[in-house]
């Protein structure tokens, strides 16, 4: 028993130590990453292994308040990266010289098809 017990701590260290690694590569993805999107999706990746680190330690330390911190920090993860993705959207339709609220889709649009028709009046 004592054999399966150790195996069991070898292995959830393995685990960490390979989501730790992991972390790392996704933090240089978020600093290097070629766009914006790609760095949101690296913090994301980052936050989801952070969480899963911390249901890893609770097995490992057998506690089980970790598992009430992990369901916060998921909690606070996902609000973080809905909250990036709005500000991303926002800038994305500021630089096209969109509008960004609620009734704007139909503004946007006549906006595009306002750009097509100068576009084809040049050429």
């Amino acid at each position: 028993m004592e054999m399966i017990g150790q195996a069991y701590g070898i292995l959830l260290t393995g685990a960490m130590v390979m989501l730790a690694v992991l972390i790392v590569l996704s933090l240089v993805r978020s600093v290097l990453g070629p766009g914006i999107s790609d760095r949101i999706i690296a913090v994301n990746m980052t936050g989801t292994m952070i969480i899963m680190i911390i249901a890893i330690l609770s097995v490992f330390l057998e506690e089980n308040y970790l598992v009430d911190v992990c369901l916060i920090y998921a909690m606070i993860s996902f609000l973080g990266v809905v909250v990036l993705c709005k500000v991303y959207t926002g800038v994305y339709l500021q630089r096209k010289h969109r509008k960004a609220d609620l009734g704007a889709i139909d503004d946007n649009l006549h906006h595009q098809k306002k750009e097509k028709s100068e576009k084809e009046e040049i050429v």
